[in-house]
Formats: structure tokens, sequence, C-alpha cells
């Protein structure tokens, strides 16, 4: 699982029938940082776009998964082309600053 927050939306008329009746929110991947807080990741894909499968809205730090644990996470969309699925929304985090590097 990854860490990130949703910063948007995207809307799509004409989709795959799995993702039918499903949000489909723009998330960017965050790590923890030395000061407590928490900053974008580096590198790689910052934006994804994820099923989200419980809710979450823009702003909303949240956990997500990649590939085939992202498709079993979605009961009713097995078998559709999902590669990134919200499956948690995170309250609180707590982490040891010093351990950041």
């Amino acid at each position: 699982m990854k860490l990130g927050k949703v910063i948007g939306s995207v809307v799509a008329t004409r989709k795959h029938n799995g993702l039918v009746g499903h949000k489909l929110l723009i998330v960017r991947q965050v790590k923890p940082s030395p000061d407590g807080g928490l900053v974008p990741a580096p590198g790689g894909s910052q934006f994804i776009v994820a099923i989200d499968l419980v809710g979450a809205g823009p702003g909303e730090l949240v956990l997500y998964t990649s590939g085939s644990s992202a498709r079993s996470a979605s009961t009713d969309s097995r078998d559709s082309p999902i590669d990134e699925a919200i499956v948690g929304i995170v309250d609180q985090t707590d982490f040891n600053a010093s351990e950041v590097i």
C-alpha cells in the first residue's frame, strides 16, 4: 500500500462497464518529511488515477494499492482494467521524524 493525497477527480462518460458507478480520483503519492509533515514523493509516477472504493474526497489522505491487489479489492470489478484503488481514508499518521531520510 501507498500513502497519497487526493488532489482531483476524473470524469469519464464512456468507460469500461466494471468502472461504472465508481469515482475516479487523482492521487499524488506522499512521504513523511524530517520536519514531521508529509511531502510529495520524489520521482516516478507522482500522479495516478485510482478507483475510489471507500468514498474519499478532495484533500483527503488515503491508502491506495496497485496491480492485482487493486483489482481484487473491488469485488464487483475483478475483471476490470483497474491498476490503482483507494482502499482507506487516513485519520492520522504518526512516525518518528528522526527515522526519515
